[in-house]
């Protein structure tokens, strides 16, 4: 017997309908197995324990929720030199007794183009990522940014031949007063990247504390991401305040909302370093008074980003 118009109607809608809802389902199902298969891999910096002896900041790594150490030289930290003064065997005897690894060393002072020795010394210890400034003029915006930021990465190129050879990342943090402190030059520089060996750490603490602004950066840069520091301008660090204003630097205390920063780190599958961070006034003393504090502090923050994930 002929269908009738309505029916016909009826049965389109509603076949409809059950593709729409199946594909929904489906879509949540995706999204939400993606959650699920996402979270933050976090690595510890040394240098939040100011000059604390390595070997006890090293058992802090498991403690606090980290897989691996950042070592950080003076005068933040001066873990980088005690690994000097204990020897490359002492110190990855160290590493295994605490069950831990080296995944980064932070090396401002050698600049982007003083880290050959350091690559090598990483590659070693089976390092993969140092992280530096990007030196050069700052206050450059348009072309004027842009010539620089190509200028920087040509410079860069015999840099990075070293980098391929030891198989070490050299991520450039957006750090102020330096070329590469805003989102354009940011952006630039991972438009510009010649090799996977150069990418970006990635410092909220510098930029426009707006986190919708934050997590579009976030998912312009994509890849090049190669370190995130868990760290807000809160009130500053350049000057010397009540500890309850300086901890405003950390994840979960001051204005900026972490949400969309690590709803666009979920949305890029960002596989990169995680590191819960602020700094003390004055640089090298641990950000509170004992190490069971510091490691107390920054589990509190990890609790909150996790919360977010």
């Amino acid at each position: 017997m002929p269908t009738s118009p309505s029916r016909r109607q009826f049965v389109a809608t509603a076949t409809g309908l059950f593709a729409a809802s199946a594909f929904t389902d489906l879509a949540c199902a995706d999204e939400n197995e993606s959650s699920k298969s996402f979270s933050l891999k976090y690595i510890l910096a040394s240098c939040m324990y100011g000059y604390s002896d390595l070997d006890a900041i090293l058992a802090e790594v498991k403690r606090t929720g980290s897989v691996a150490i950042d070592l950080w030289p003076k005068v933040h930290g001066n873990q980088r030199e005690q690994l000097d003064q204990i020897g490359e065997p002492a110190f990855e005897s160290l590493l295994a007794q605490h069950n831990t690894s080296l995944g980064c060393i932070t090396q401002y002072k050698l600049g982007p183009f003083g880290l050959a020795d350091e690559m090598r010394l990483a590659k070693r210890l089976g390092c993969k990522l140092i992280v530096t400034g990007s030196s050069g003029p700052s206050g450059l915006s348009g072309s004027e940014l842009k010539s620089a930021m190509a200028g920087f990465v040509e410079k860069m190129k015999p840099h990075l031949a070293v980098a391929e050879e030891t198989g070490v990342t050299i991520a450039i943090e957006n750090h102020g007063n330096q070329m590469l402190e805003s989102a354009d030059g940011m952006k630039w520089l991972a438009e510009l990247l010649p090799s996977p060996n150069l990418a970006i750490a990635f410092a909220p603490y510098h930029l426009d504390q707006d986190a919708d602004f934050l997590a579009k950066l976030i998912t312009d840069l994509g890849p090049s991401i190669a370190m995130f520091y868990a760290w807000q301008h809160g009130m500053g660090c350049t000057k010397k305040l009540p500890k309850d204003q300086e901890l405003l630097q950390m994840p979960g205390r001051g204005d900026l909302d972490f949400r969309p920063l690590v709803g666009a780190l979920r949305q890029i599958q960002y596989r990169g370093w995680t590191e819960i961070f602020m700094h003390p006034v004055p640089r090298g003393v641990p950000i509170l008074v004992s190490t069971d504090a510091v490691s107390a502090e920054i589990n509190r923050a990890r609790r909150h980003l996790q919360t977010l994930v």
